[in-house]
């Protein structure tokens, strides 16, 4: 196990390495990459096959298995260790990672085959700019798993942070773009305000546990349930609620949420499959898995899962009304996963992890799909975005036109579909919290439930802006339209598949089974008491329940909207030009960190350099000092005259001054 493991995690990195540091041919990068996380990924079913598909036989018992690859540094009794904890939720997650990734290879190989026209002609970074391409997708791959596959808080601490920088140079891959530049240094700096409440969480699991070992961690925790810190002066707070909100604002940069949610949109400047990878299966939902992952020590503070209930709530919702808005493709998609990981945040608040990690897994194939649906859209429309300038692709592009409803019916919970297990099941986890009367459960609920009607309207509304309706491009692009190569085919067809049938397989082990028995704790307390009657009961009672006839309201107010009364969105929004106004300005959270963040550091730049480098140092150090040695220089020139009198004059005056200094000592 311990060298299949291994292999899983180097295998990326070994391609990694090969496509960025050896001059390869574009083929040989593709071909290595694609090889070596493609093992990666079967490997990863093999490892879940033993720790997950053995379980549910009979005559075998299922595994978790805790590896120490080595220490990488002992300091008395804190041993810090490189090693895997392999367990469900750790075989789920490398199961989906590796398979996304995979298929995002795959499609990239036809995305940026032709990837020479955004580069400029004396651009070196653009001769190897394919090779490039791979070996980070290839890096971002191998930070993940060491992410989802650490067994404790140093080795998370590390993929955490390779995870960030990898997306920092992914997003600004096209660097001549200063559109690129903007939004990769965004992302590195809004990522760096959660991972900075993220290590002081650490540190304090460090100073409260003295060790960072998962398991030794989980079973001190319930002793130090009732342990208190003081932050401020007289002001007790519970230091189980101190460690796991610092661990959440580390969560809030990586799953972007609110506040810290600005940077993920314009993460779009990136090539679409590094959207794809960024937004579905990966990055995004580090934050999810980390709190899941977590959840023995979440469970001990009711504090934090309230304020984690609240946080995903405003995002759900908030991020949702931002989709109506958007007229580029991948940004409507963008949103949409905003609003997704709300839910799933949501779900970690009401304590149904399993349900937050479910959604995890089904988003994490329909959101690839819908990515990498939009990116076929793009390719066959040289790279037009605008929705306003399509319409009409889906006699041109029956592939992608099949897929990409396949994965807009999965998004908006149709049921039977994947997205509508996982997403119900949220809900009726929160109505369930809402019941016991947890804090903030009432607002979760009715964010959620609402949210559905705006998922169903803004995914519609893109649907059939895109692939219906009247053709709006021009007539050179409308003349050379056609589906996308086999290459962007095969994986939307691939990815369509579990976005369909993935939820119905496995619902009833994932949320009413054990299949999350060793790896999630939840207190008997917060336990849901409901039970699994089948498929085709979880999905009549669905049919009667208000986000079934949301999601059918949402489909036809954007049927109506954008099918049959096309001219009223523009009437809406000239009556409604101020809260229009509000959504396309984030609702002024760009504005406001452009102003206060980036403007008052400016500032504060320029104060230091105004008052601290010109007039401290430079006026008073440096040309200070000059002056006043120009001014002694004076003084003492003058007492240097040259006439013998005035100098033995002197030498009495200093003589009698001696004398006088003896005689009174």
């Amino acid at each position: 196990m311990e060298f299949i493991c291994l292999l899983i995690v180097l295998l990326p990195l070994i391609g990694s390495i090969g496509a960025g540091l050896f001059t390869v041919s574009r083929k040989t990068a593709h071909w290595l990459t694609n090889t070596c996380v493609g093992l990666s990924f079967f490997l990863s079913v093999y490892v879940f096959k033993l720790i997950v598909l053995d379980k549910l036989l009979p005559f075998h018992s299922g595994t978790s298995n805790e590896l120490t690859l080595y220490t990488w540094l002992s300091f008395g009794k804190l041993n810090l260790e490189v090693g895997f904890l392999v367990d469900s939720l750790t075989a789920m997650m490398m199961v989906t990672v590796t398979f996304v990734s995979w298929m995002v290879h795959i499609y990239t190989i036809g995305y940026m085959s032709d990837d020479e026209h955004n580069w400029s002609d004396k651009s070196l970074a653009g001769k190897s700019s394919y090779q490039r391409f791979f070996s980070y997708i290839s890096l971002f791959t191998f930070s993940m798993l060491m992410l989802v596959m650490s067994n404790n808080f140093l080795q998370l601490f590390f993929g955490w942070e390779a995870v960030g920088l990898v997306s920092y140079l992914l997003i600004g891959f096209w660097l001549q773009r200063d559109t690129a530049i903007y939004a990769n240094l965004k992302a590195f700096l809004v990522n760096r305000v959660g991972d900075f409440g993220f290590l002081l969480g650490i540190a304090a699991v460090l100073m409260y546990f003295n060790t960072l070992d998962y398991k030794e961690v989980f079973a001190l925790a319930p002793s130090l349930s009732n342990v208190s810190i003081e932050i401020f002066p007289d002001i007790e707070w519970s230091a189980i609620t101190i460690i796991c909100i610092f661990l959440f604002i580390g969560a809030m940069g990586k799953s972007a949420q609110v506040p810290l949610h600005v940077w993920l949109p314009d993460s779009m400047e990136g090539p679409t499959p590094i959207s794809a990878l960024i937004h579905a299966a990966t990055m995004v939902t580090a934050g999810v898995f980390m709190v899941a992952r977590m959840s023995p020590l979440y469970e001990l503070s009711t504090t934090a899962l309230s304020f984690i209930l609240i946080v995903g709530a405003i995002t759900a919702l908030f991020m949702g009304f931002l989709g109506l808005v958007q007229n580029d493709i991948k940004r409507v998609v963008a949103y949409s996963t905003l609003s997704q990981l709300g839910y799933m945040t949501v779900a970690l608040g009401a304590s149904a992890y399993a349900a937050g990690v479910f959604h995890l897994m089904t988003h994490a194939f329909f959101k690839a799909l819908l990515f990498l649906a939009a990116g076929s859209v793009i390719i066959a429309m040289h790279h037009e975005q605008d929705m306003r300038k399509m319409g009409g692709l889906r006699k041109y592009m029956p592939i992608t036109y099949i897929t990409a409803l396949l994965g807009t019916l999965a998004l908006t919970g149709v049921p039977f579909f994947s997205g509508f297990f996982s997403k119900d099941a949220i809900i009726e986890a929160v109505h369930f919290s809402y019941e016991e009367g947890r804090f903030g459960a009432g607002f979760a609920y009715f964010s959620l439930v609402f949210g559905v009607f705006i998922t169903s309207l803004y995914s519609f509304r893109m649907f059939f802006l895109t692939f219906h309706g009247k053709e709006r491009m021009d007539e050179h692009t409308r003349k050379h339209l056609h589906e996308s190569p086999v290459v962007v085919t095969v994986p939307l067809i691939l990815l369509a598949i579990p976005s369909v049938l993935i939820g119905a397989f496995t619902i009833e082990a994932m949320l009413y089974g054990d299949f999350f028995e060793s790896a999630i704790h939840v207190a008997k307390e917060h336990q849901s008491s409901h039970d699994f009657h089948g498929i085709s009961t979880f999905v009549v009672h669905g049919l009667t329940q208000p986000p079934f006839w949301l999601v059918l309201a949402g489909f036809v107010t954007a049927y109506s909207l954008y099918m049959q009364w096309t001219g009223l969105p523009a009437l809406i929004q000239s009556k409604f030009v101020f809260l229009h106004k509000i959504l396309l300005d984030n609702y002024g959270f760009d504005r406001f960190n452009s102003w206060f963040f980036a403007g008052g550091a400016r500032g504060l730049g320029t104060l230091c350099w105004s008052v601290g480098d010109v007039k401290l140092i430079d006026g008073l150090l440096v040309n200070g000092s000059a002056k006043v040695i120009g001014i002694f220089s004076q003084v003492f020139r003058r007492i240097q005259t040259g006439f013998l009198s005035q100098y033995a004059f002197a030498m009495i005056i200093g003589l009698l001054v001696l004398l006088g200094w003896f005689v009174h000592f």
